[in-house]
């Protein structure tokens, strides 16, 4: 059975992000595991500064995980299995751990103007933290509610299509969801005007995702990020996905104010798959 694997720190955002994880998984028919991460250490008071043992934070936490778990049994009427974990240690690889341990389709979590989501995709190194996920990413914004999933957005860049497109995993999501697909690809040019590469690129692309029978979108403009949160706001898409990559877009994204503001703040939720 698949599982859909919801982290949360019990945050406003974070919880929201675990009733879409969970309507999420019935719709699809997959388990949902709500993880908690205690970090450590934990300060509680800015001014008196104190600290809780491990251990107190662990049973503080484990109380909390099991009135969200009751909370949201009692909302899917008991017809979703909900299991629970709360691990102390490093947020990054207790999800890793988690996500191996079980037929993970996703990692579900809420975005937040406080700076957590973004140092956690962007790390401490040059690439982005969240490239060690194998799985996908699905960041929910604030107060997003999930309805189904019936049109699926794909930023492309028509780069390195037959090295970085994660072809198989994005045809069982869409075999999952019975969603339509429609590629997105912003350019300063006119789409008659794509150099050599770039149309070779989109021809490996139609070849590979042909029985997908996407919708193709060819935007002009010089603020890809922007047109693209647009086009899925105006579309109403249900769901954007991106590929990070090096020097790509997800990482231009984290590291240009503008950008980043555009994508936490987006209606739409965004998965990022692998390359």
């Amino acid at each position: 059975m698949k599982t859909i694997v919801a982290a949360t720190d019990f945050s406003e955002d974070s919880v929201n992000a675990v009733h879409y994880a969970a309507d999420m998984a019935m719709s699809i028919d997959a388990h949902l595991l709500l993880l908690h991460v205690c970090e450590y250490p934990v300060a509680v008071n800015e001014l008196q500064v104190q600290y809780y043992s491990m251990q107190q934070v662990q049973e503080a936490a484990a109380k909390e995980m099991e009135e969200l778990q009751d909370n949201i049994s009692k909302r899917c009427n008991g017809t979703l299995k909900v299991n629970t974990l709360v691990q102390e240690g490093d947020i990054i690889e207790c999800i890793i751990a988690a996500c191996s341990n079980n037929n993970t389709f996703a990692v579900v979590m809420g975005r937040t103007d406080r700076g957590s989501l973004e140092r956690w995709l962007v790390g401490d190194g040059n690439l982005p933290a969240m490239r060690k996920l194998q799985w996908p990413l699905v960041t929910v914004p604030h107060g997003a509610r999930f309805n189904g999933i019936r049109n699926i957005g794909l930023a492309c860049d028509f780069r390195d299509v037959t090295e970085t497109l994660p072809a198989a995993e994005i045809k069982n999501i869409l075999q999952d969801t019975h969603a339509n697909l429609h590629v997105l690809h912003v350019s300063a040019d006119n789409g008659d005007a794509f150099s050599s590469k770039k149309i070779e690129a989109s021809g490996w692309f139609q070849d590979l995702m042909s029985d997908c029978k996407p919708h193709y979108h060819f935007i002009k403009g010089t603020d890809a990020e922007a047109e693209i949160i647009a086009f899925a706001d105006q579309q109403q898409l249900d769901l954007l996905i991106v590929i990070p990559k090096k020097h790509g877009f997800l990482e231009k994204i984290f590291r240009h104010s503008h950008s980043k503001q555009l994508v936490l703040h987006a209606h739409v939720p965004v998965m990022a798959i692998h390359e």
